[in-house]
């Protein structure tokens, strides 16, 4: 639990930076794929095993792959087109994802209390994104649907890597961010990579990625999927209010008061999930 909090704590100001970076969604996924991927595969030929291949080109090697690929895509691009607060509050509804798909795949059961935070969360997320004012509709909707994608992307992610230790961790994240990074500049051109603030996407693709990404991966090997995910509700509160401080982006009525609902309702399932397991 504490690995993932410092992955979380890590990955906050990441929205902020890729605000102050200027660049298009596309050419973000085009840097921090690149960067972030290249740290990962040099990490894994220094500290590979031997099958690691062949354990990468199984079903569950290949979905993290996948994972990796549309979550890397999904957040820049959700970034890029809406307001940061509409996309952080829809990947906060990780947590329950994460229970779903343990249910689907590994037979987990799934309580009420999981239905009953479903329930909550997407009324803070209507709540949130259906205003006239801060946002319009179309820019919220675009913003929760990327913000949805990375949730699910990020909860298969964590229960994929929980149910199977052996799993390359370092290859699958890094072949899967270098995929995006590869899209990412195939879409936008090599002529217009170099617009925007380097520096600052340069910050997210080396040190606050691959940092937090390592931590909370590595993380969901010894706890709950459920609670990794939880722990991403760190970036939700404090990622608006980074990006706040640094370019003035003061979050709505509407997405203060949605938001609350999301961050109490997870932070009360959460509750029951700790008073269970004890």
């Amino acid at each position: 639990m504490l690995l993932a909090a410092a992955g979380a704590l890590v990955l906050t100001p990441d929205a902020l930076l890729l605000r102050l970076s200027g660049m298009s969604g596309l050419q973000m996924v085009g840097w921090r794929g690149l960067c972030m991927g290249s740290l990962f595969v040099l990490a894994w030929l220094v500290t590979r095993k031997p099958g690691d291949m062949a354990r990468l080109f199984t079903g569950a090697g290949l979905t993290i792959v996948l994972c990796q690929f549309f979550n890397a895509v999904s957040f820049a691009s959700g970034i890029a087109a809406a307001p940061v607060s509409a996309v952080l509050m829809a990947v906060a509804t990780g947590p329950v994802w994460s229970a779903l798909l343990a249910r689907a795949f590994f037979g987990e059961r799934t309580s009420a209390a999981t239905w009953i935070t479903i329930a909550a969360v997407l009324t803070g997320i209507a709540i949130a994104v259906l205003q006239p004012d801060a946002l319009t509709a179309t820019g919220s909707l675009i913003g929760v649907s990327f913000g949805l994608g990375v949730a699910v992307a990020l909860a298969l992610n964590f229960v994929i890597l929980r149910h199977n230790p052996d799993l390359p961790l370092l290859l699958a994240i890094g072949i899967g961010a270098l995929l995006a990074g590869g899209f990412g500049w195939a879409m936008t051109g090599p002529e217009r990579m170099f617009d925007g603030q380097l520096w600052a996407i340069l910050i997210t693709g080396l040190v606050i990625l691959p940092t937090s990404f390592f931590a909370m991966s590595q993380a969901s090997r010894m706890t709950a999927a459920a609670n990794v995910s939880l722990l991403l509700l760190l970036e939700t509160v404090l990622g608006p209010v980074w990006v706040w401080l640094g370019v003035g982006e003061v979050p709505g009525p509407r997405l203060v008061f949605g938001g609350a609902i999301v961050v109490t309702a997870l932070a009360l399932y959460l509750l029951y999930l700790r008073r269970r397991t004890r």
